[in-house]
C-alpha cells in the first residue's frame, strides 16, 4: 500500500526550507511526490526560464512567491492557474518566483 506523504506548515513560508536541487539553468526542483502526477516546487531566479513546450496532461500552479509570466499574462504570489493537455507556453521570471507545480504527464520540449 502507498502511504500518504504530509508536508505540514509548508505556508507561509516553510516551504523555503526546502531541499532543492538543479533542474535547468536558473531554476531549481524540490520533488514532493513522482509517480504521476508529479508535484513539486520550482524555483526560479531572476530573469531564469523554461523553454517553449506543449502540455500532454494538465498542468496546475499556484504561485508561493515572487511572479512568474507566460504568453497570457503574469502571475503574482496567490495566483493559481491551470494549463490543460495540448496547451503551449513559454514561462519566465522577471523577479524571480517559486511556484507549486502538479502535471500528470511530462512535457514537450518544442
Amino acid at each position: 500500500m502507498i502511504e500518504p506523504r504530509i508536508f505540514a506548515g509548508l505556508l507561509p513560508d516553510d516551504w523555503a526550507s526546502m531541499p532543492f536541487e538543479p533542474f535547468r539553468e536558473g531554476v531549481e526542483i524540490c520533488h514532493l511526490w513522482r509517480g504521476g502526477p508529479d508535484v513539486a516546487m520550482l524555483r526560479y531566479a531572476r530573469g531564469a526560464s523554461v523553454p517553449r513546450h506543449r502540455h500532454a496532461g494538465l498542468e496546475t500552479i499556484l504561485v508561493l512567491s515572487g511572479s512568474q509570466s507566460d504568453e497570457n499574462g503574469r502571475y503574482y504570489a496567490g495566483s493559481l492557474a491551470f494549463n490543460p493537455a495540448g496547451s503551449i507556453h513559454t514561462v519566465w521570471s522577471e523577479d524571480g518566483c517559486t511556484v507549486l507545480i502538479q502535471w500528470e504527464k511530462p512535457v514537450e520540449f518544442i
